[in-house]
């Protein structure tokens, strides 16, 4: 059996001596205990040396791809082709695969493999004879920063100082801009003051004050191909009737020499707009899709570099550039701001206000793992920043529509969504259950309840009816005797008075005079009489009750 060793110096294929002892893998380290030991086991048959750093890098790179490099290939054909027949013990499986397929050698992995190529780099340097243990650790750590540079990507084209630098110049562009087309169209304004509120936009502004000067020279200018008909026509109306001030020509010279100066800052800043999207796009291509490359750049540029902001959590990523309100809100104990620098992205200003700390906070997350994917990941392309930017859109589309539907009425429509409460049936103790004495019986409650009633009624409606009849003998005394008008408003007061009085002394010598009146009052003394002997039998019976007791 062959065996394939890689180091950071070169290539060394060993031959095992006692392929018995490779069954033992759990004594296997014993044989390596001392160099002679190891001697025994395995012999050096091949070592292929590396030339230079350059190449053992191209060689490293592609092991670690599971790629069969050439100097790999050129060690395999002279030495393992000729023992064809032998297998060859190797570390990576997917390495083992290409070179079966490559060069139809049978290779083998196994743990008794791992435990034997362990064996060896313990006892590396003395196996491998002609190299010196201060070489090989020298060789080792150069190979180690070049393998790290090139896994890193550490190119021209990912170099993000550029981007930083692009940034801030773009930042101070525009501060410069808005201060000198600000400063033109105030200085112009005092000969032409009505250009300033027909021409809205500041690059055709200082176009056509470059073009007109003097707004005399309105009326045989042709201002065409800088304005449409419809306010070149306003602007030269507006110039016959001005009422701005006569100026020089000294002025105007100025004034349009500013205008040149305007004109050159904004086609330098659209020249290097251009060239700081072609710039995010190639180093941190999934970050550009998620926020956009002017609210990548500042991120990148508030961090330092594109490796700086890797390292921070989704939560730093949120907040960034929002530092002074953070600690201010930190020291007055008050609600920590949702977003920094974040909030300029299309997708945050797109949203309601309601969900600007979600989509934000959702962004955040997603963006941090782009900003890692761009700084740290080997592949240049966008489609990890287009799927997760896509998935925050239909997040968005859920939450605008607040993901409810009504069940009754047409399907499209959207529910109300209503304030949640709380309702809970409160259950009240009951004592009825505590007492442990005999209640009265359900028919003697039900036969006592509505004679009781009744005779409550009729003693209200009694004392009504008897008025009426000890109003009827005093009326015909009124008759008999025949008094005066002025005498009878005492009497009928003393009659209101009366019937109480006698209702309490005379009850059986009313029932005696309503029989013999009218038959009116005989039916209502019927319906009142039975009730009466119901409530004398009732007495009645009670008092026989209590005897018995």
């Amino acid at each position: 059996m062959l065996v394939l060793f890689e180091t950071a110096a070169g290539y060394a294929i060993f031959k095992v001596l006692d392929e018995q002892k490779l069954q033992q893998v759990d004594s296997l380290w014993k044989e390596f205990e001392t160099p002679e030991k190891a001697n025994k086991v395995v012999k050096l048959k091949h070592f292929e040396k590396f030339q230079d750093t350059t190449e053992a890098l191209a060689a490293a790179t592609a092991m670690v791809e599971g790629k069969l490099g050439k100097s790999l290939k050129k060690v395999l054909k002279k030495v393992v082709a000729k023992e064809a027949h032998e297998q060859l013990a190797i570390t990576d499986v997917k390495l083992g695969g290409v070179i079966k397929e490559k060069l139809n050698l049978s290779c083998v992995h196994s743990p008794a493999v791992a435990e034997l190529m362990r064996g060896i780099r313990n006892q590396m340097e003395g196996l491998i004879t002609g190299l010196p243990a201060r070489e090989i650790s020298a060789m080792s750590l150069g190979l180690a920063h070049s393998l790290s540079r090139y896994k890193l990507k550490f190119s021209p084209d990912k170099v993000d100082t550029m981007i930083v630098q692009a940034i801030s110049l773009l930042d101070d562009l525009d501060k410069e801009l808005n201060n000198y087309i600000m400063r033109c169209r105030e200085w112009y304004g005092w000969h032409f003051p009505e250009l300033g509120k027909i021409i809205t936009d500041n690059l055709a502004y200082c176009k056509s004050v470059r073009k007109i000067g003097d707004r005399t020279n309105v009326a045989s200018m042709e201002l065409s191909d800088i304005l449409p008909e419809e306010i070149e026509a306003e602007v030269k109306l507006a110039a016959e009737i001005s009422m701005g001030t006569e100026v020089s020509e000294e002025d105007i010279a100025n004034i349009m020499h500013l205008c040149d100066q305007v004109i050159e800052i904004t086609e330098y800043r659209s020249q290097l707009y251009d060239y700081l999207k072609n710039r995010m796009m190639a180093i941190a291509p999934n970050l550009t899709v998620m926020v956009g490359e002017l609210v990548g750049a500042r991120l990148i540029s508030h961090a330092g570099s594109l490796l700086n902001l890797a390292k921070h959590p989704a939560s730093t990523v949120q907040i960034l550039g929002a530092e002074k309100a953070l600690f201010r809100a930190l020291k007055t104990r008050r609600d920590t701001p949702k977003y920094g620098l974040i909030y300029h992205a299309s997708l945050v200003g797109q949203t309601t206000a309601k969900n600007k700390g979600k989509i934000s906070r959702m962004l955040a997350a997603k963006s941090a793992l782009a900003i890692r994917y761009d700084a740290l990941g080997e592949d240049t392309n966008a489609e990890m920043g287009v799927e997760n930017r896509a998935k925050l859109e239909a997040r968005l589309r859920y939450l605008e529509e607040k993901g409810i539907r009504r069940i009754s009425g047409s399907g499209k429509a959207l529910a109300r969504a209503d304030k949640y409460q709380h309702k809970s049936d409160v259950k009240v103790y009951d004592p009825s259950g505590d007492s442990t004495l005999p209640t009265v019986s359900k028919k003697r409650k039900i036969e006592e309840k509505p004679v009781e009633a009744k005779a409550k009624k009729v003693k209200r409606e009694a004392p009504t009816e008897e008025e009426a009849e000890t109003e009827t003998p005093k009326k015909k005394k009124k008759k008999e005797k025949k008094k005066a008008e002025e005498e009878s408003k005492p009497e009928e007061e003393e009659r209101a008075i009366s019937p109480a009085e006698e209702m309490t002394k005379k009850k059986k010598k009313e029932k005696k005079r309503a029989a013999e009146e009218e038959p009116k009052e005989e039916v209502e003394e019927a319906a009142v009489s039975p009730a009466e002997e119901t409530t004398e039998k009732k007495k009645k019976k009670k008092k026989k009750v209590k005897e018995d007791e």
